[in-house]
Order: structure tokens, then sequence, then C-alpha cells
């Protein structure tokens, strides 16, 4: 673990323990959280799993579900959550739990739980991943690091780069110097970087993509789903802010239409892809506006207020962060005015 992560968990450990969550939440103006998930999986993440920031367990999310319950939150759709952040009267805290990137495993693991529990949800669903022609890079590069003992990664005038990968730190150390090196890069150059890496050490991402991402008719069963609301997450899950104006727009009008043209309703919410400073700003929320979304999201840190009903289309979210699934830090997790400490913009 990081120095990052391992300062993040003294800070979850000490919170926990203290009951100072209970304490601030009695007098916070703070009027809910939305949790921010992605994939649900029971096996434990590997030795080397960069990711599994992105994993929690089926038994975490229904702990995490029946803990904010019993803390007096409401569980809602966001519609409903909306509506209480517009009120002027009093209105009881709640919690919406939302999905980003349609993977597999929510279908086998997280609807069963959510439908036992009655947990109504929101999964955010980027359409080129779903038509299987989309790049799950983020994956691609762990599991391409995973498999080798040293890579060469192209650069700049021919030049290439040689990692060792000998041992796990070998690999981590490449994964966060490649994954910040990509994030940096005009979506275009990221897209061609990861296809020739993907090529060079024969990676079929077009596979990976189909086996992690559900397909149009398993998506069905969600959009079908009375506990669930279908979002937007864009076409390619690109950075929205590194795009020109116009395909920025094109990235989320296009996916509203083609997911209308599936099940028949434009979703009214979006998530933006990856959803950080560098990736999502005023520019995307004015555009997402424009088109007539009634919110979006972030993945900026932070509880819902009742100033958040003028930042409709920048609201923040708190993540379920896979590394810290000890029950415990649920009462933190569920404490949004912690969070909204560490909102930077």
């Amino acid at each position: 673990m990081s120095l990052k992560y391992a300062a993040i968990r003294a800070a979850f450990e000490g919170l926990a323990l203290s009951g100072m969550p209970r304490l601030i939440r009695g007098r916070s103006a703070c009027r809910g959280v939305i949790f921010t998930l992605h994939r649900v999986l029971p096996e434990p993440p590997k030795t080397f799993a960069p990711n599994a920031i992105l994993q929690v367990t089926p038994a975490f999310l229904g702990y995490a579900i029946e803990r904010v319950r019993k803390l007096g939150f409401d569980i809602v759709d966001f519609d409903e959550a909306i509506r209480r952040v517009q009120s002027d009267g009093p209105e009881k805290p709640f919690v919406v739990f939302s999905f980003d990137d349609a993977y597999r495993d929510n279908l086998a693991h997280a609807l069963p739980i959510l439908r036992h529990l009655e947990c109504p949800f929101t999964l955010f669903v980027p359409t080129a991943l779903v038509d299987g022609v989309g790049d799950i890079w983020w994956q691609a590069l762990e599991d391409i690091l995973a498999a080798q003992t040293a890579i060469n990664v192209p650069g700049k005038a021919g030049q290439a780069e040689l990692f060792d990968l000998a041992s796990t730190a070998d690999k981590q150390h490449a994964y966060d110097t490649l994954y910040w090196r990509m994030r940096k890069m005009p979506e275009p150059e990221r897209v061609a970087l990861m296809h020739e890496l993907a090529g060079q050490y024969g990676y079929d991402l077009a596979r990976q993509c189909r086996e992690l991402i559900m397909d149009w008719n398993q998506l069905k069963t969600f959009a079908t789903e009375r506990l669930c609301t279908i979002g937007a997450h864009t076409v390619h899950h690109y950075e929205l802010a590194k795009l020109p104006a116009a395909e920025a727009q094109s990235e989320i009008e296009e996916s509203l239409r083609v997911l209308n043209a599936q099940f028949g309703k434009a979703p009214r919410y979006l998530s933006y892809p990856i959803g950080g400073l560098a990736s999502a700003g005023p520019r995307e929320f004015d555009i997402a506006k424009k088109l007539g979304l009634r919110a979006a999201v972030t993945t900026r840190p932070g509880g819902l207020y009742t100033a958040d009903r003028n930042a409709l289309h920048s609201l923040p979210r708190v993540s379920l962060n896979g590394l810290f699934q000890a029950r415990r830090y649920v009462d933190v997790f569920a404490t949004g005015a912690i969070f909204s400490r560490l909102r930077t913009g």
C-alpha cells in the first residue's frame, strides 16, 4: 500500500474508533451522500492489483446498504435526492448508490443484493463499451504488466523505454508511471499508445471489453428493473475536458441518443468519466446543462448541501474504495462533511 493510502487508512481508523463521524453528522448541514462504486467481486484481488480500489465484495456492499439505513439514512434514487437538495424545508438525510461503467459483475454479484435489500441505485453506462468497441485501458494496463517480466514502452522519436517488472513493486512503479503519463496525454495519443502496447504483448482489447462489460441484452435486465435508474456515462469513456468542445458535447449527446434508442427513455443524469478536476470542469458542466440533463456527478469528494441546488451539474460523490472495506469505515463514508473538506474545486 502506498504512503498516501496508508495515511488515509490511519485517518479512517482514527475517525472510526473515535466516534467522531456520528458527532459530525449531528452538527453538519450535509443533506446526503452519493456513493460511487464500480465492480462487485467475491474474489480477493491479486497481489498486484492497482485497480483493486474499484472493487468491493458483495458482503461489503450488503453491509453498507444495511448500515446506512441503521444510521438513519434513506436510500433514494436521483430524482428524490435532487428534490431533497432543492427543498427549503427539513429533510431526512439520504444516500444514493451509483455504479459506473456497467461491469458484468454488477449483474452477477451486485443486482441480487440490491434486489434483496430493496436498494434503489443508478447505473451509469458508457455506450461504446457496451457495444464491445471501447477500451477499458486502466485494467488492460494492469493485465499487461502483470503478465510480463519487462516491457518496452514506445516513446517519442521512436525511442522505447524499458520497464523491469521482476517484482510487484516494479510492476506498481511501472503502472503508476504509465497510468499518469496516459492520463496527461490527449485522448487520441493515449488510445494509440494503449493499442500499440496491446498489439506488442498480444493483449486483445476487444475481447477484454466484451468479457468485462455487459452487452445490450444483459443491460435490459437493469433497464426494466424498478430499482434502477439508467444514467449516461458518455460513449467512449474519454476524459471530456481533454476533448474539443464539440467532441465533448457529442460524447454526451450521442450516448443519450443511443440509450434512448435502446431502452425508449433518455437518461436524465450523467456521470463524467474519471470525474476529477482534470477530467471535467465548468465547460463540461455547461454542456450537460445545455443538453437538458437534470444533474451530473463528478468524482470530486463531498456531501450534498442546499447550496448544491445551484450546482446540479457538478455534484460530488464519495467513493466506496475497495482498499477500505472494514465495516467500521462505512460510518466514515456516510459522513459527507468529512469528504467535503477535501474538495479543492
